[in-house]
């Protein structure tokens, strides 16, 4: 049985990732059970081995070893910051002074909504965002008295637009960045122009597709003007502090190439201090632990099927089919991602193709692909992150504010969701198609 295990160990592991993947997609299991129970199988099966030597003196890489912990902590410490700096109201007072400054027209109140979202998920992540900016919007769309789903439709997509431009905007990136060793500011410096016009072109078709709702009469207007945010703020020594710390760490992120820290330390470092003064069971009761525990198992599985040379060989199919292309294995990695990443998590996609593209370009591949290879870690960063608009699946972000809508009586169909979701996936996708035409492979 062993034997037979390890002389077909490739096709098992594979296997076990494909009915993952299967699953996750399906949603009749939640997705961290379903990557802990793949995790569990293929530790159990031998399919990924558990550190030491072989006979042969040569060391074996171990099961944590496939673990990217650096994404783990990175992940944990922006969620308890954020977790903690929400408790004070500073989002939500941003987000009220900013539908003040627009005197209350509707096609303004609608694109400042979708600028301050797809700004806050290039430093949140995209579920917080969206968890911040749902009761601001249906408090909005009740004073205009009218229908808030244009409002939640416009503000999902934009959160997955303005995650793309950073590192910890959207994970997909923090796991790219790690694999493929790019900085807070490689993100900045190569992305941030890219999603600001992609940004600017399909945040202002959406306003053109909704314009027909989009009017109030001129008391209602006033009434927006004045929304009284005097309150918001619940507790001001917490925002100050909380607020410092955040600024601090993404200091801390931005002057990576100077300091040569990595990012997660920053992340875990603000993490530690805030919660010197609050309760911390409190806290890590709303840390997002179920995403936690699907990255770890998801690691694991990937690791099984790396470890057995799956992506190896899924590199080395993909040089064939592109013949040692750049362009070819760039445009095919963006448009693949983009489509794929709407049926199915990005998560788990991406966590599959890092490993797959950094054998791409393995010097130690005799067929690796040459060339500006970082055209094919964009592309990755691209497709998967702006493919999330696809679909009310493509991202959770997207199925949060659907749920929460059908809760409150506003139910957002597949359909109509889709309807917006594809036109802003083939506009991003193709000035991201443009963006490294003329950048990378010119």
């Amino acid at each position: 049985m062993i034997d037979f295990i390890h002389s077909h160990g490739m096709i098992i592991s594979g296997a076990i990732l494909l009915i993952a993947y299967v699953f996750i997609a399906s949603e009749k299991i939640q997705k961290s059970v379903v990557a802990l129970v793949g995790a569990a199988l293929t530790m159990l099966l031998g399919l990924i081995p558990f550190g030491g030597e072989t006979p042969d003196g040569k060391i074996l890489k171990g099961v944590f070893e496939y673990v990217d912990f650096q994404v783990i902590f990175l992940l944990i410490g922006m969620m308890i910051i954020v977790n903690i700096a929400s408790r004070s109201g500073v989002f939500k007072w941003m987000a009220l002074n900013l539908l003040r400054a627009t005197k209350g027209h509707p096609k303004t109140v609608l694109f400042t909504l979708a600028a301050f979202t797809a700004i806050a998920s290039a430093f949140l992540d995209n579920v917080t965002t969206v968890v911040l900016m749902m009761p601001i919007t249906f408090v909005i769309a009740k004073e205009f008295d009218t229908d808030p789903i244009p409002f939640l439709i416009t503000e999902v997509l934009a959160s997955n637009i303005g995650g793309t431009a950073t590192l910890i905007g959207d994970p997909p990136n923090i796991i790219i960045g790690t694999r493929a060793g790019l900085s807070f500011m490689s993100f900045v410096k190569e992305l941030t122009p890219i999603v600001v016009l992609i940004f600017l072109v399909c945040i202002g078709t959406l306003v053109f597709l909704f314009r027909k709702g989009l009017k109030a009469t001129p008391e209602k207007m006033e009434h927006i003007a004045n929304l009284d945010n005097s309150q918001t703020i619940t507790d001001k020594n917490l925002m100050i502090r909380s607020v410092i710390t955040l600024l601090l760490v993404i200091t801390g992120f931005v002057t990576h190439d100077v300091t040569h820290i990595p990012a997660y330390v920053f992340a875990v470092a603000g993490a530690a201090f805030l919660l010197l003064f609050e309760k911390p069971k409190e806290i890590y009761r709303d840390v997002e632990w179920l995403t936690i525990f699907f990255f770890v198992g998801l690691f694991i599985i990937i690791g099984g099927f790396e470890a057995n040379g799956g992506i190896k060989f899924l590199a080395d199919q993909l040089i064939v089919l592109t013949h040692g292309s750049l362009k070819a294995a760039t445009y095919i990695i963006l448009w693949a991602s983009g489509l794929l990443s709407g049926i199915i998590d990005n998560i788990p996609y991406t966590a599959t193709m890092a490993p797959l593209i950094s054998e791409l370009i393995n010097p130690e591949n005799e067929n690796a692909i040459t060339g500006n290879v970082h055209a094919l870690w964009w592309a990755l960063s691209l497709g998967a992150c702006l493919g999330g608009n696809l679909t009310i699946i493509g991202a959770a972000a997207n199925v949060l504010v659907s749920e929460t809508a059908a809760s409150k009586g506003h139910k957002i169909s597949f359909l109509r969701f889709m309807k917006y979701g594809v036109l802003v996936t083939l506009i991003s996708l193709a000035l991201s198609s443009g963006y490294l035409c003329l950048k990378y492979l010119h």
